[in-house]
């Protein structure tokens, strides 16, 4: 299984935005112990070198917006290059070194840009602000071929109705980590992985 086929399988796919690589090698290890197979890290290289040595596991690595660091990222065995924006640059790299991207939109003009960049999965973001589950229908209504994965400030509670929708996975971060102790980020992820499970 590659991590394109993991995120679509597993639907949960867990974000770190941790500085200290000690602190997001923690959180990450408390996702996978909760069930998460797919963790996207923006933080150090550091981290993602650490988590990517376990097995089924798949580490992305998030913030890529120049070159450099998508070679750094894959360097470490970043398994998806993943950016905050529709950065095209990164299309050419990515084919090259045969690493998926993940590029980030807004408008179904950018989503549809992306798509035709042939990227596999888009990231939509700020998805609470643009009108959470409701604009994931509404995007796909007409655009029924995209893969999309909705991210920011998601709650687990939300999960099953991004599905529902049709996204094809759930990207959440601080609802699983901020503000725990390791063992109830490990009860958060759990949960999440349960609430993708109910809505098939």
């Amino acid at each position: 299984m590659n991590i394109i086929q993991a995120i679509k399988e597993n639907k949960i796919y867990g974000i770190i935005r941790e500085d200290n690589t000690d602190k997001a090698i923690e959180i990450a290890n408390a996702y996978i112990k909760g069930g998460i197979k797919v963790i996207e890290i923006n933080s150090t290289i550091d981290a993602i070198k650490e988590v990517a040595k376990n097995e089924d596991v798949y580490v992305a690595q998030g913030g890529v917006i120049t070159s450099s660091q998508a070679l750094d990222g894959i360097e470490a065995g970043a398994k998806l290059l993943v950016s905050p924006i529709l950065q095209m640059n990164l299309v050419k790299l990515s084919s090259g070194h045969k690493i998926p991207l993940m590029l980030t939109a807004t408008t179904p003009n950018e989503a549809y840009t992306a798509w035709k960049a042939r990227v596999p999965v888009i990231k939509i973001y700020p998805i609470k602000d643009l009108g959470g589950a409701t604009y994931i229908e509404e995007l796909l209504r007409p655009m029924k071929f995209l893969n999309v994965m909705p991210t920011g400030s998601i709650k687990i509670s939300d999960i099953k109705e991004y599905l529902k929708k049709g996204a094809t996975a759930v990207g959440l971060g601080h609802a699983l980590y901020h503000n725990k102790t390791t063992d109830e980020i490990v009860e958060s992820a759990k949960m999440a992985v349960l609430e993708a499970k109910s809505a098939d």
